[in-house]
Order: structure tokens, then C-alpha cells, then sequence
């Protein structure tokens, strides 16, 4: 983990973004979600169920995601699958990012304090 916390808030607009990432991966139920987000960054980034699930039906909702039940254990979890609806709005949502990561990143480093990672 980094030394410095990221702002929740910052997290909050980028849950919908980061879900469709990892389900374009792989499908997955909450709590996976919720650990692999963690894993993969290493940390930085942390979500409780109860603020990643109104995000998935919201995704579901939306046809960018589907979902199914699976016997899994013993227990059944709600399994989330990407649809094609969802691929293309992550393409969309991946460059906005990255337009987004620029201009923040030109205006952060250009000011007076310029983050040295």
C-alpha cells in the first residue's frame, strides 16, 4: 500500500469503471470482486460489499452486466458476467480516463508541487 490514502470520493467515481474492468476479465461474484479489486491494487484501493453491490444492479440495470445464480460451495452467489453493452462502454470509460489521468496529471505536476512517486 502507498503512504498516502486515497479520497474516498475518488474511489466512489471509478467503481462502476474498475468492476467492468475485472469482469472483462474473468466473471465473478461480489466478494471476489471486492478481494481482486484490493489484490490488484496492491491494497490502495478498498470496498465494502454494501458499496460495490448498489453499483453492480445499478451496472445490471443498465444491460452492462449480467448475472446469474451458481451453486458454489454449498451456497449460492450471484455471479456477474460482462456483456458486449458493458465492453463498450469500458472501451468508452478507459478513455475518458485516460484523458482525464492526463489533465490531471499536466495540471498536478506543472504546480507547485509536483508528485515525485
Amino acid at each position: 500500500m502507498i503512504g498516502v490514502p486515497v479520497d474516498r470520493d475518488l474511489q466512489k467515481g471509478s467503481t462502476a469503471t474498475l468492476a467492468l474492468s475485472l469482469l472483462s476479465r474473468s466473471p465473478m461474484h461480489g466478494y471476489q470482486l471486492v478481494k481482486e479489486l484490493e489484490a490488484k491494487s496492491k491494497g490502495v484501493l478498498t470496498f465494502k460489499e454494501g458499496t460495490l453491490y448498489p453499483v453492480l444492479h445499478a451496472l445490471e440495470r443498465e444491460e452492462l452486466i449480467t448475472a446469474h445464480w451458481e451453486a458454489d460451495g454449498g451456497r449460492e452467489r450471484k455471479v456477474y458476467h460482462l456483456a458486449e453493452r458493458g465492453r463498450d462502454e469500458l472501451r468508452r470509460r478507459a478513455a475518458e480516463w485516460a484523458e482525464f489521468r492526463t489533465a490531471v496529471d499536466t495540471v498536478v505536476q506543472g504546480g507547485v508541487f509536483a508528485y515525485v512517486g
